[in-house]
């Protein structure tokens, strides 16, 4: 078995969970959070055992309230909503993606058009767009680009911090050459754990005859390393735990690679290991591509005291 490294958590998926977790901790029940802290449906369901109410909009929770905004941010709308209602806010917006937002808070006190290469319906992208609605055209592809209007004024471009490497950098080819005065953000929107997971899937992928990205399906990050697995032509398989494995898969495949998208529990990625070694001897050989060192502190609202 060959073990894409770095893989799982990453440093603010890890923050928000331990956000929540404390302020399960610290406060009385129920906590609410606003959408899913992250996308992975067995954090979730662990969190929501231990006293977590996922909403889906903030009329759902009564007004003084506290609420935790997801890791993937919000609008400034939701935040004039919350403030409406008298809800009490711990924020557990991961700080790169908050970075995103004050590009594009940027961007559009200059007077730019701004086009966000991202997802529809993705949270963090509605988050991104909604800090200035009226200025910002979401795009995904090259087709997408072709497809926009001939601004006439000064024009810049962000990015959902979730997305697949190479594309993005061909919708931003394609964006340059259009405009070609546009203006990018002074570092990469793409995530370090993103851009990390990514390298090393190319390289377990490359060795493989099966890959398994472990992963929830409304999870960006993990979808693009299953495209990206599979996009090398390697046979691939999405699964969200070791349930989803099928026996039939394996029966070709001397060589596995594993990894798990940055909100998938490290324990998932055990699981799957201790279970093949059920079937028979198991060799797990690490492929590390780098080294994450990266932490986030937690919101004044929950620093040690």
């Amino acid at each position: 078995m060959l073990l894409a490294q770095p893989q799982s958590f990453c440093a603010g998926v890890e923050r928000a969970v331990q956000i929540v977790e404390a302020a399960l901790a610290r406060y009385p029940h129920p906590v609410y959070v606003r959408k899913q802290i992250v996308h992975n449906t067995h954090v979730v369901r662990d969190l929501a055992e231990r006293g977590a109410v996922f909403v889906d909009d903030l009329d759902e929770v009564p007004e003084g309230a506290l609420v935790v905004f997801s890791a993937h941010g919000v609008s400034p709308a939701v935040r004039a909503q919350a403030r409406r209602r008298g809800l009490r806010v711990i924020d557990a917006t991961c700080p790169l993606v908050t970075k995103v937002h004050a590009e594009v808070r940027r961007f559009a006190a200059r007077g730019d058009d701004i086009v966000l290469i991202g997802h529809a319906g993705h949270e963090e992208s509605e988050g991104t767009l909604g800090e200035a609605p009226g200025r910002t055209t979401l795009v995904r592809t090259v087709d997408d680009v072709a497809r926009l209007p001939a601004y006439e004024g000064g024009t810049a471009y962000v990015m959902q911090t979730t997305l697949a490497v190479d594309e993005a950098a061909e919708v931003v080819a394609a964006l340059r050459e259009r405009f070609p005065g546009i203006k990018g953000p002074g570092s990469d929107d793409i995530c370090y754990a993103t851009t990390n997971r990514q390298e090393a899937v190319r390289a377990v992928a490359a060795e493989s005859d099966l890959l398994f990205v472990i992963g929830s399906p409304n999870s960006s990050n993990s979808l693009r390393l299953a495209e990206l697995s599979e996009r090398a032509g390697t046979p691939t398989r999405f699964v969200e735990d070791v349930g989803d494995v099928r026996l039939a898969d394996l029966a070709e495949a001397a060589r596995i690679g594993l990894t798990a998208g940055a909100s998938a529990p490290p324990a998932l990625v055990d699981g799957v290991i201790r279970n093949l070694r059920g079937l028979g001897p198991v060799e797990v050989v690490e492929r590390r591509v780098a080294v994450e060192t990266t932490t986030f502190n937690l919101p004044k609202e929950l620093a040690a005291r």
